[in-house]
C-alpha cells in the first residue's frame, strides 16, 4: 500500500493540473478567436524569409554581422498595434526570439539582442507590451526550442551546414539559457497570454528520443504567470502541460499542408496561417491572399472551435506591408459588422460542410454560407428551430422540417463573402 500511494503521489506531481486563472485565460481565449502574427527579425533584412540562415547555408558567425546594421527607423509600436487593432484581432504573437537565435529583447544572457547587439538599442518587445497594454491587444510570445547561432544547442535536422562547431554541444547549458530567457520574458514585460512554441521538430528524426524537459519549462512558466497560456507547434497530439492546440497552415480536421495530421483534443484550438506565401518578409511576395479568402478562413477557423492566427512579415525598416495594412482594415470593417457570430461564439452543433460552417451562442446558431448554388439549404439539425432570420437585415427565413433536420429557403441564391443565416433555438 505505502508503495501504490508513493506510485500515485508521484504520477500526481506529473500531471498537469491548470489554476483558475488559467482556465479563465483559456475561456477568454476562445472568445477572442482572431489574432496577428509577427515575423520579425535579421533575417527580414534579407528579404528572403525567416529561414534564409538555414536555406542559403549562411555561416553562423557571417550572419550575426547583421544585427550590426539593423535599424528599422520606421519602428513605432503604437502604430503597429494600432494597425492590428483595426483588423478587428484581439491579441498579437511575435516572434521574441526565432530560429536564427536573435532576441529582439533585451537579454542577460548573451550581446546577441537588438539592444545590446545593434546600433538601434531599444527593446521591440517593450515598446510592443506598452503599447498594447495601453490599447487593449494582449500579447503572445512566440520562442524557438532549436537555434542555429549558439554552439551548445544540441544539433537537430536543421541547420547542420552554418559552421557551428559540433564540439560545444551542451543540454544542460543550452536549457538554462533557454529558462532564463523565459523567466525574463514573463518577468520584465508584463501580464504575456501565451508562450507559442516551435522547434521541437528538430529532434524528431533522432535515433534515441531527444528529451526536450518540457514538463519542467512547462511548470516554470505556469508558476512565474499562472494565466499565461502554453502551446507548442510540434505538429503531434498536445504533451500535457499544454493550454492550446496549434494547426500550422490548416484548420483542424484537416491536413493539405502536411504539418496536421494529429488528432483534435478538447483543448483551445488555434489555426496559424499567412497573409500571403511567407512568413518572414519576403521581397518577392506579392501573393497576397484577398480579402474573401481571409474572412472566409478566419469563418472557417470559428466553425471548427478554433481561433485564426493570421501571420504578416514586417518589413526590415519596420512599416508592415501596405497590402497587408489594407487587407486587415477591410477585415475590420466586415468584423464591426458581423464580429458578433465570430467573437465569443464555439463551434456550432453542425459540423462543417462544403456549403460552409456553422457557430453558436447559447441558443443563436449562426450557419455561415460560404459556397451554395441554390436558394434552398439542408442542415442536419435535432434540435428545434424557433425563428430563422438573416443576420444581415433580419429578413425572415423560412424552414421546413426535413427528415433529419431542416430545409433553409433563402430569399436569394448566396453571394455574400459570408451569407449568415441566424437560428434561435
Amino acid at each position: 500500500m505505502a508503495l501504490s500511494l508513493m506510485c500515485l503521489s508521484g504520477w500526481a506531481q506529473r500531471t498537469y493540473q491548470p489554476t483558475e486563472e488559467n482556465l479563465k485565460a483559456r475561456k477568454e481565449f476562445q472568445d477572442e478567436k482572431f489574432g496577428i502574427f509577427l515575423h520579425w527579425g535579421l533575417y527580414s533584412m534579407m528579404g528572403n524569409g525567416e529561414w534564409v540562415m538555414n536555406n542559403r547555408n549562411i555561416n553562423y558567425k557571417e550572419y550575426q554581422v547583421l544585427a550590426q546594421t539593423f535599424y528599422p527607423s520606421h519602428f513605432d509600436a503604437d502604430k503597429w498595434v494600432a494597425q492590428i487593432k483595426a483588423s478587428g484581432a484581439k491579441y498579437i504573437t511575435i516572434t521574441s526570439r526565432h530560429h536564427d537565435g536573435f532576441s529582439l529583447f533585451k537579454t542577460q544572457t548573451s550581446d546577441y539582442n537588438v539592444v545590446d547587439g545593434t546600433p538601434f538599442k531599444r527593446d521591440i518587445i517593450k515598446e510592443l507590451a506598452e503599447a498594447c497594454r495601453k490599447q487593449g491587444i494582449k500579447l503572445h510570445l512566440y520562442y524557438s526550442h532549436l537555434d542555429w547561432h549558439r554552439t551548445d544547442y544540441p544539433l537537430g535536422r536543421t541547420g547542420r551546414k552554418l559552421g557551428r562547431p559540433t564540439d560545444q554541444q551542451n543540454w544542460k547549458s543550452y536549457y538554462n539559457f533557454m529558462n532564463t530567457q523565459l523567466t525574463e520574458l514573463l518577468t520584465n514585460y508584463g501580464p504575456i497570454g501565451c508562450i507559442w512554441f516551435d522547434g521541437w521538430w528538430d529532434h524528431d528524426q533522432d535515433a534515441k528520443p531527444f528529451d526536450w524537459e518540457l514538463e519542467n519549462q512547462y511548470r516554470l512558466i505556469h508558476q512565474l504567470q499562472p494565466a499565461c497560456l502554453v502551446g507548442n507547434n510540434h505538429h503531434v497530439t498536445p504533451f500535457d502541460g499544454e493550454d492550446i492546440q496549434f494547426f500550422e497552415r490548416d484548420l483542424p480536421g484537416e491536413n493539405k499542408a502536411g504539418l496536421s495530421g494529429q488528432d483534435v483534443s478538447k483543448l483551445p484550438l488555434e489555426s496559424c496561417q499567412t497573409i500571403n506565401d511567407n512568413w518572414g518578409f519576403d521581397i518577392t511576395d506579392n501573393r497576397y491572399k484577398s480579402t474573401k479568402q481571409l474572412i472566409q478562413m478566419l469563418v472557417g477557423a470559428a466553425g471548427r472551435n478554433s481561433n485564426l492566427l493570421l501571420n504578416i512579415g514586417p518589413e526590415p525598416g519596420g512599416e508592415l506591408p501596405q497590402q497587408a495594412v489594407e487587407r486587415m482594415k477591410e477585415m475590420g470593417t466586415w468584423l464591426a459588422k458581423y464580429g458578433e457570430t465570430i467573437y465569443g461564439t464555439r463551434g456550432g452543433v453542425i459540423e462543417p460542410h462544403e456549403w460552409g460552417v456553422s457557430t453558436q451562442k447559447g441558443n443563436k446558431l449562426y450557419i455561415h454560407i460560404l459556397n451554395l448554388q441554390d436558394s434552398s439549404l439542408f442542415i442536419p439539425l435535432k434540435a428545434k428551430i424557433k425563428k430563422a432570420k438573416l443576420f444581415d437585415g433580419g429578413k425572415p427565413v423560412s424552414f421546413t422540417k426535413s427528415g433529419s433536420g431542416y430545409t433553409l429557403n433563402l430569399p436569394v441564391v448566396p453571394k455574400d463573402i459570408d451569407y449568415i443565416v441566424e437560428l434561435t433555438l
